[in-house]
């Protein structure tokens, strides 16, 4: 397991972590402020509810599946878009997330009243989130330490995965030595 709370990074809950906001989540940091806080979203969590009853003019930028994600317990009536996008430069109506590494791919996030006519030419894959997770100072990093998430980097595919579903034993797997056996660990270890 890498070291190290920063934008770009993901959180995977551990199997200790039974709270159901954050059961087998993967959370993309967004924000992070050793003094002020954190704040990511649930990448693993689609919801029932589809773009197009809530915000129906961006459904056509949305990669599948075309619903809400669940990003966190924290102001759920609220949205919050990340997007990638094809060219060199910033498109208007999106801000790149300042990673603490140079990241590999161009993930920002979208200004949801922004018209997206803008942005429809520059997005190469999108989903928006309903609420997120958010942390006060010093709270995550206790969270850490008491062994409820593990912070491990994040690949291009994580935001956008086709199988949320998959995405937590996905990025378990993928990383080195013991940590790629939690993969394996059962939903419910009782009925091991």
């Amino acid at each position: 397991m890498a070291e190290g709370i920063y934008v770009g990074r993901l959180l995977v809950a551990t199997p200790l972590l039974e709270d159901p906001n954050f059961r087998r989540s993967v959370v993309l940091i967004l924000e992070h402020d050793e003094g002020g806080g954190s704040l990511g979203v649930v990448l693993n969590r689609p919801s029932e509810i589809s773009v197009t009853q809530v915000l129906p003019s961006w459904d056509a930028l949305v990669t599948g599946p075309s619903v809400l994600f669940e990003g966190g317990p924290v102001q759920t009536d609220s949205a919050l878009a990340l997007a990638a996008v094809q060219s060199g430069g910033d498109p208007l109506g999106w801000r790149r997330l300042q990673s603490g590494r140079s990241a590999a791919y161009r993930l920002g996030t979208v200004d949801l009243d922004a018209p997206p006519e803008i942005l429809a030419g520059e997005i190469s894959q999108m989903r928006i989130f309903a609420g997120y997770a958010g942390w006060t100072s010093g709270q995550l990093r206790n969270e850490v330490e008491e062994g409820a998430w593990y912070i491990v980097d994040s690949e291009p595919g994580d935001t956008f995965h086709a199988d949320p579903s998959e995405l937590w034993r996905a990025v378990l797997r993928r990383q080195q030595g013991e940590l790629s056996f939690v993969a394996t660990y059962p939903d419910d270890p009782e009925l091991n």
